[in-house]
């Protein structure tokens, strides 16, 4: 599972990690964990129809950086307004030679709005909020996928065509048709 471009990568998380504190896994077996989280999704989403994507919130990676590590054909714009942390985006980013990703240190709503055919976020709100906050990415074409824990019911009661995934823990919710809503 874990090749060449995840090696250099957990290498660069811990180092950097330990200087300016940019995520909470702080050993080799966290980010390992983190990073499984991350790809999980590939098991169930039709990849082949994701062209453009954003992560809102990326963070040290998770999920945007990863998905794009492993989705090379997609272009990803990743959404880090923290500076530590679009600063460590960037040097992962230049460090594999990632040319699908873009790192914009701007919140996903400073930015002006284009069509994209993935929208993810891993910790960042709630969803209602997150969809609000992405609504000029949206199209009828556009696939939502939010890395939940356990109450995620709880925030989809206005939602219709939904489906959650659940491994251990994690709950992945993918929305799709927006209008549904």
């Amino acid at each position: 599972m874990i090749d060449d471009k995840y090696k250099v990568f957990i290498e660069l998380i811990l180092k950097y990690n330990k200087i300016h504190n940019i995520t909470g896994a702080k050993d080799r077996a966290s980010v390992i964990e983190n990073i499984e989280d991350s790809i999980y999704p590939i098991s169930f989403l039709e990849t082949k129809s994701i062209k453009t994507a954003i992560d809102i919130g990326t963070g040290a990676g998770f999920p945007g950086l990863i998905l794009a590590m492993e989705l090379p054909n997609t272009q990803f714009t990743l959404f880090e307004p923290i500076a530590k942390k679009s600063s460590f985006l960037h040097l992962v980013k230049t460090t594999l030679g990632l040319k699908n990703v873009k790192v914009s240190t701007k919140r996903v709503e400073q930015e002006e709005g284009f069509e994209v055919d993935l929208i993810t976020s891993r910790a960042v709100t709630n969803t209602d909020m997150l969809i609000n906050l992405c609504k000029e990415y949206i199209t009828p074409k556009t696939n939502l996928l939010f890395y939940k824990g356990e109450r995620v019911v709880e925030e989809i009661s206005n939602i219709k065509n939904y489906k959650i995934y659940k491994k251990e823990r994690r709950n992945y919710l993918l929305i799709k048709d927006i209008d549904a809503i």
